[in-house]
């Protein structure tokens, strides 16, 4: 057990509900009060669980990792992912002063004041959600991300439940290409997948190593390996590195939720979406999650989440 201290403002349902994007996510859980996730540490899997005790402006996390042999450097990696994944050392003073100049941003920020743009632990992680959801709605991506966790994750029992762990590179090159394409993935994605877990474990590719790459190297080195366009790409960037400067421009259900907050005539284009989002540089990803909190909020999962600064 050790508590963690965001830097304020934070609130843990409004990011965890960024992270999950749908009800159904069974990697990433929250049950209202606590997030919880499998994270692989030291090659084991470790439950940790998440409860905010501090209000928004005063943010105090109450952690508890339980797992075989969870140590000092344990905790360390432990403490990494969940900067990363909640992003705790993220300081949004300036983008709140941007806000505070433009109306409609105004009234969309204060709305979801304490969200902090996650980031999915690996960039690995991130390539995966994208190309799992290609053509597909949201539901039935995160349908195939639990059943692949499912079948390749660490799998870490209390009593009769079991939680799952995303699977890593080499869960996944294990795995049969049968077994794969059985939990509902295509023949192209299942190729995809292997061949982007081959290539990492063989030491071939280093995602990690794109986060020193520019927002135009990054998609540029992304989209020439399988599977991977340009929607993936710019996906991977935001919830891979972390790059909450970009709106994923192909994103239909982003396109959507943009165009219903401005109010906007007419279908959005990739170009139109720029110039749009280019207004309220560097912070195109953060309008992005906003919005998705936004469609949450009208579909009715965030009700009854209002907490006192």
């Amino acid at each position: 057990m050790f508590s963690l201290a965001p830097r304020p403002p934070f609130r843990l349902d409004l990011t965890v509900w960024a992270i999950r994007r749908r009800t159904g996510n069974q990697v990433d859980s929250w049950d209202g009060q606590t997030y919880r996730r499998v994270l692989a540490i030291q090659g084991k899997p470790v439950l940790i669980s998440v409860t905010q005790s501090g209000q928004t402006n005063a943010p105090h996390l109450d952690v508890i990792a339980l797992g075989e042999h969870v140590g000092a450097r344990a905790q360390d990696a432990i403490v990494s992912a969940l900067e990363r994944l909640l992003g705790l050392r993220i300081d949004l003073s300036a983008f709140y002063e941007l806000a505070s100049k433009h109306s409609r941003m105004r009234d969309l920020a204060n709305r979801f004041r304490g969200l902090k743009p996650p980031r999915f632990p690996t960039v690995w992680e991130g390539v995966v959600n994208g190309i799992a959801c290609q053509q597909l709605s949201l539901t039935v991506g995160i349908l195939l991300l639990n059943r692949l966790s499912a079948a390749c994750g660490l799998a870490f029992r209390t009593g009769m439940e079991v939680q799952y762990a995303f699977p890593r590179p080499e869960d996944l090159e294990l795995a049969p290409s049968e077994t794969i394409h059985s939990l509902g993935f295509s023949g192209a994605k299942t190729r995809a997948l292997l061949n982007l877990s081959h290539e990492i474990s063989a030491e071939r590719l280093d995602l990690e190593a794109f986060a020193d790459l520019s927002n135009e190297e990054a998609v540029s080195r992304l989209v020439e390996l399988r599977g991977i366009g340009r929607w993936t790409a710019e996906y991977t960037l935001l919830r891979g590195l972390g790059r909450i400067d970009l709106f994923p421009g192909d994103d239909i259900g982003a396109r959507n939720n943009l165009e219903r907050w401005m109010r906007l005539r007419g279908p959005l284009d990739y170009a139109r979406v720029a110039h749009v989002v280019g207004r309220w540089k560097p912070y195109g990803g953060l309008i992005y999650f906003h919005l998705l909190l936004d469609s949450l909020g009208r579909s009715g999962l965030l009700k009854n989440m209002e907490v006192p600064v």
